[in-house]
């Protein structure tokens, strides 16, 4: 019997959610982010949980959405374009609703979609070697998941600007460096120091923690939904530009794209 696309595996008080469609470097493919929601619901239920680690199976952490399958959901019922965009990532934001910390296990590239999912942990601990970033510009598209709202919170607006307009990728090292990540390790390495850092944390005194990640984000005035569904209308008119259906043809057929849109 096939896995689940999702696992969740709780052992004490971590919770640990992967991403398991290694084959599809987990993209978000339909199945995918409905086990995701599932997950998501299950770990917010389990009794004891302090901290949840988020991880993806394979070499990649996740590579976002699946441009051989759909960039915007329609459930048939007759949605606007930027609502079909926003659905595409309600299940990723749900990591918002949980209240203990999450530690991003970046177990891989992380681009796109799935760079923003690595965004909405509160910590993330990268692959060295691996590639990460928000390469929307490249394929003629504009962030969603509340990428351009936290990426200039985490490291910058100029940082932010120049990654975002260059859509460029970079390694664990450079986000290390940029403060985005707090360690880059060797790929086999990462997962068990997520789990460490989120048993080291879970050791700690559970109310306290989950009102200090509550009054953490309060401070900041930080609210990603409400981002994020700012960004769909954008990004959904990107999506009808010739522009993104020459970035995405481009990306699939691995050329450099030809943009002509003024």
């Amino acid at each position: 019997m096939e896995q689940s696309p999702v696992l969740v595996d709780v052992q004490q008080s971590v919770a640990t959610l992967t991403l398991n469609r290694p084959d599809n470097r987990n993209s978000m493919t339909p199945d995918l982010l409905d086990a995701f929601t599932e997950a998501v619901q299950r770990v917010r239920k389990s009794q004891g949980v302090r901290c949840l680690v988020l991880a993806g199976s394979g070499t990649t952490f996740s590579s976002g959405a699946d441009f051989r399958s759909q960039i915007q959901r329609d459930d048939g019922s007759g949605r606007q374009p930027n609502e079909r965009s926003f659905a595409m990532y309600t299940p990723f934001l749900s990591v918002l609703d949980i209240e203990v910390p999450v530690v991003g296990a970046l177990t891989g590239h992380a681009v796109g979609g799935g760079f923003g999912l690595a965004l909405l942990c509160d910590i993330r601990v990268a692959t060295r070697d691996a590639r990460y970033g928000a390469n929307f510009a490249r394929i003629g598209l504009h962030p969603g998941l509340g990428i351009s709202y936290l990426l200039p919170r985490l490291v910058g607006v100029p940082r932010a600007a120049e990654l975002l307009f260059t859509g460029r990728l970079f390694d664990g090292r450079e986000g290390v460096e940029m403060g985005l990540f707090t360690k880059a390790l060797p790929h086999a390495d990462v997962l068990p120091e997520a789990q460490r850092l989120a048993a080291e944390i879970a050791a700690n005194a559970p109310i306290a923690v989950r009102m200090m990640k509550q009054s953490l984000y309060r401070g900041l005035a930080c609210d990603v939904r409400a981002a994020a569904w700012q960004e769909a209308y954008a990004q959904a008119a990107t999506v009808q530009t010739e522009d993104a259906r020459e970035g995405i043809a481009a990306l699939l057929d691995k050329r450099v794209p030809q943009f002509r849109n003024g």
